[in-house]
Parts: C-alpha cells; structure tokens; sequence
C-alpha cells in the first residue's frame, strides 16, 4: 500500500480548514500545511489534525509556495487541494481503493474536479485534475497566478471526484497581480494572456479582456480546451458590450477548434433566440440535444448543456413558434433531468391551459433509458 501525504497552502482559512482536513481522514499518512500569513487561527487548526505547519513569506507567487509545500512531503504520493475543496465519502471510499490498489509504474491520478451543482445536487461543472501525483517525480508548479501542476506521462484516470465548495467573496487578489506583472514589463505566455483576459472579464473590464483574448488566440499556441473557452468567453464581451456581430463572431470562432459541443451550440442558439430566429435557434438546441456526451477530457465540463438547458430552450422556441404540444415535449425532457427545477413546473401548469383537452403529461426518458424494463 501507498503512503500519501497531503500538501496545502493556506491563509485566514479557519472557516472551512476543518471540513477539508477532516474529508481525508484514513487517506494521508502525513498532513502539510504552508501558511502564507494567516491573522486568524488556521495554524492552530491545521496542528489540531497532526499536520506539520511551515510558514512561507507570500510574494504574490502560487506556484512557488505550492511547491515549497511539495518539498515537505515524505510520503511514496502528494495528493493537493485546497482549503474550500473536500472529499465527498463516497468519493473518500474510492481513493482508498486508490491507495491500497495503486502499482508503482503510477506517475500520477487525475480526479473529476466538481465546482458547481443544481439545487438537487447533481453536477452541472466539473474538470480534471492531476490529484495524486508520485513525489519522486519532481513534478514543479508553474506560475505566479493560476498555477498549474506540470506532469509527465499519462495519469490513471480515476472516476474519484474532489468538491470544491468556495465560501469566500471574489477579490481582485489574481487582477492585482497580473497588472503588476504587465507594468513591470513581463512577457506573458499564451496561458498567462488567456488567464489575465479572464481576470479582465470577471472584473467587468470588458474591452480590455476581449484585446486580450485575441492576443492570446492569435499566438495559435494554446491549448484546446483554453481556445475555446475564450471564444466562448470573447463572445460574452462582445454581449456585454453590445457588439452583436462580434458577438456571433466569437462564437462562430469555436468551430476552428473543434466540431460544435453542446455549449457552443446553446450560446448560438441564445444568440439566435434573442434575435427572434426561433427556427434557427431551435436547430443549435436540437443539435445540442444529440451530441454525445463528453466525459474523456481534462477540460470544462458544462452538464446543464447536455442535458436539461437545450430542452428548456427549445420548448421556449417552439412556444414563440406556435408548437405547442411539441414545445410541452421538450418541458418534459428538461423536467426528466431537473425535476424540481421551478421553470419546468411552471411550464407545465402553462401547457395544461394553453392545450385544455389536448394536453398530455407525458413520460419522457433519456435516449441511453430507452428501451429498458419493456
């Protein structure tokens, strides 16, 4: 069996540190914690769980503390997270499996990460990430902000999942740093230019963010999943600046990439739809209904666009288009993957007036359910 030792960079993070250290128990057989400038009680907390507590200066630079922590460990494994992140049980019982399973040929496991869910508790965003990594590997953090976790060789790929549950308000923290990284001359890296113009955009700086988006598209040097999250985003800009051509533009600018997934074709259809092209809307949705879905991947997982988001469009489409029994078809569809979500039961006391006798509650079933128990 695996030894593992847990590595952690905090600060002021009393508040949810317990929870996090406590979703781990039987997994780590050492716990270290690096604090960069704690006023609260997180250092007594941390100590409180048997972990070693280091202090490090913070000098506006993740990576390098992340990997100030990665050289305390001891153990055969390092798995990270963070202080808002922690370990479902069920999740808990797997990556013990991990750990009493796991060969030595191993580099790395890479965990579904969960950070969004719907009032049911289903996920509706997650990514991957190389969770586990083995420590004499070496493996080193990279950058001063948005940092990542440079592995080699191909991790095994675990259907463990972390959740990441953030309970502290948005700062201009990661802005600060990236401005004074630009003011200090500093050649970005393609990633560096796609995580700024994120940092531009989440902070309402609109223009500026969508320049930056295009100097990092242009370099041709980003990864795939990062080019099309920044059409994507590029687009959302474009909306808040009220420039519609550019807009669609954006979006149209996904398809250099790859075939159209379900989240292009949501954010199309919401475009058309707001243009009152309702047949032509409902042509994106529909596509977005029969795409597989997309599971093998380390990038952004959106679920509400494979699953109830383009039936709760389309049956806005087809109600504007007159269709009535056939937009009440796609409430349904929604209803069968968010069943307590308040538009669909709305909906349905809707088409129950609009279609009197001709109304039909129907049983609708996902495609993969069909054909079961009959």
């Amino acid at each position: 069996m695996i030894t593992i030792s847990l590595c952690m960079i905090v600060r002021n993070e009393e508040n949810s540190l317990a929870r996090c250290l406590g979703s781990v128990e039987g997994i780590t057989d050492e716990i270290v914690i690096v604090d960069t400038g704690s006023t609260d009680k997180t250092k007594e907390l941390a100590a409180s769980f048997g972990a070693v507590v280091f202090d490090f200066v913070w000098i506006d630079h993740f990576a390098a503390a992340r990997n100030f922590s990665f050289s305390k460990a001891t153990s055969d494994y390092i798995l990270w997270l963070d202080a808002d992140d922690f370990i479902e049980e069920k999740d808990r019982q797997k990556i013990l499996r991990i750990k009493h399973t796991l060969t030595p040929d191993v580099v790395a496991v890479s965990m579904n990460y969960n950070l969004s869910f719907d009032s049911d508790g289903n996920v509706i965003s997650s990514l991957r990430r190389n969770r586990l990594v083995k420590r004499e590997c070496n493996f080193q953090w990279i950058g001063p902000v948005h940092e990542y976790l440079e592995v080699f060789g191909y991790p095994l790929m675990s259907d463990a999942a972390i959740t990441h549950s953030k309970d502290k308000v948005h700062t201009d923290r990661n802005l600060r740093i990236y401005r004074a990284r630009a003011e200090a001359g500093e050649a970005f890296s393609p990633r560096d230019l796609y995580y700024y113009a994120n940092e531009l955009r989440e902070n309402g700086f609109f223009e500026e963010a969508a320049d930056y988006y295009h100097r990092f598209l242009d370099t041709d040097k980003g990864w795939i999943e990062d080019n099309y999250q920044a059409c994507l985003k590029l687009a959302l800009c474009y909306e808040q600046l009220a420039q519609p051509k550019r807009q669609a533009e954006a979006l149209l600018r996904t398809l250099q990439y790859d075939i159209p997934r379900s989240e292009f074709c949501c954010r199309y259809g919401a475009f058309l739809f707001g243009q009152e092209k309702y047949n032509d809307a409902a042509y994106w949705y529909e596509l977005a209904t029969a795409l597989p879905e997309r599971t093998a991947n380390m990038g952004m997982q959106d679920k509400i666009t494979m699953t109830w988001l383009p039936h709760l469009q389309l049956c806005l489409c087809y109600d504007r288009l007159g269709q009535y029994e056939r937009a009440s078809y796609h409430n349904e569809a929604a209803a069968y993957y968010a069943p307590s979500h308040p538009s669909m039961k709305y909906n349905r006391d809707y088409f129950k007036q609009r279609l009197g006798a001709a109304y039909t509650e129907l049983e609708w079933r996902a495609p993969q359910d069909r054909g079961r128990n009959e």
